[in-house]
């Protein structure tokens, strides 16, 4: 709980407006980790932080191991208990009282955020739903969360053109296979969602492993400028030594980028660990 408790304990000095699980909640999608992560993020509720969580693929199937979608998440985060919060927006349509796709409220620098947070492998009417919510707020800039999407090789899952040689693209699973394919790796949210829109910002996911670092910047049809960001630090020691990822949205809508770990107090200055993005203004079209 080092991550949540710093998070709490910086609120007001680094006027923290929300935090980001980008999956892997658990490692085997059992009780006693989910008991675990239900205590480390009840600190961010009774230290009124706003978050938003999506599930992994370790978090899905008996033992972890992603066999299909079932999941032990929505016994222990439960919309009808999180949708008290302010900073609530809503969940998928088509499963109001789960948690595995769903928005929130966010504001910082002025500015006013939709996180967008997707299930692994975002099934085909979950894309539609995403689609119609992006539409929805259009007055607003959107971070989209979701377990995989950029490689670390820098590039986007992209299942159709490279197959297995992206290792563990959600379409290489037994969830994947079980539902006739129903998925959608990076590429196909890049092209199905995110650039259809003028208000996404930048992406985030987990999940790849190597240095667990990757960044893409796309273009969308519209001309609009995407960054796309890979962090992951859970194969470090210790289950990742503390490391998360601040994220500082500025008022001229850049962002300043710097991987912070509590537990180590310390901070990774490498060219891949702490930079700055340009962030394209939010259009009505895109």
């Amino acid at each position: 709980m080092a991550q949540t408790q710093w998070l709490v304990a910086q609120k007001e000095r680094r006027r923290i407006a929300g935090v980001f699980h980008l999956g892997d909640i658990t490692n085997r999608n059992t009780p006693v980790q989910w008991e675990n992560a239900r205590r480390a993020m009840q600190v961010l509720e009774e230290g009124g932080l706003p978050y938003c969580l999506v599930p992994g693929n370790h978090d899905l199937g008996p033992g972890g191991g992603c066999q299909d979608r079932t999941t032990l998440l929505n016994e222990y985060f439960r919309a009808a208990d999180l949708r008290k919060f302010a900073h609530w927006g809503g969940t998928y349509d088509k499963e109001p009282d789960r948690m595995e796709n769903n928005f929130q409220l966010m504001e910082a620098a002025g500015r006013k955020f939709l996180i967008l947070g997707l299930e692994f492998g975002p099934r085909a009417d979950v894309v539609r739903w995403a689609n119609e919510v992006a539409t929805a707020h259009r007055d607003r800039e959107i971070v989209l969360l979701s377990h995989a999407f950029v490689f670390h090789d820098d590039t986007r899952y992209d299942w159709e053109r490279l197959g297995n040689r992206q290792g563990n693209n959600p379409h290489s699973y037994a969830m994947a296979k079980a539902t006739e394919q129903d998925v959608n790796d990076g590429e196909q949210l890049w092209k199905k969602l995110v650039a259809q829109h003028g208000n996404f910002i930048f992406t985030l996911n987990g999940h790849v492993g190597s240095d667990g670092l990757g960044r893409v910047v796309s273009e969308t049809p519209a001309g609009r400028t995407v960054p796309q960001m890979l962090v992951n630090f859970q194969m470090r020691p210790q289950g990742g030594d503390g490391w998360l990822r601040l994220i500082e949205m500025r008022r001229d809508g850049s962002a300043l980028i710097c991987d912070f770990s509590p537990t180590r107090q310390q901070r990774n200055e490498s060219p891949q660990n702490q930079f700055a993005l340009q962030l394209a203004p939010i259009a009505l079209k895109a």
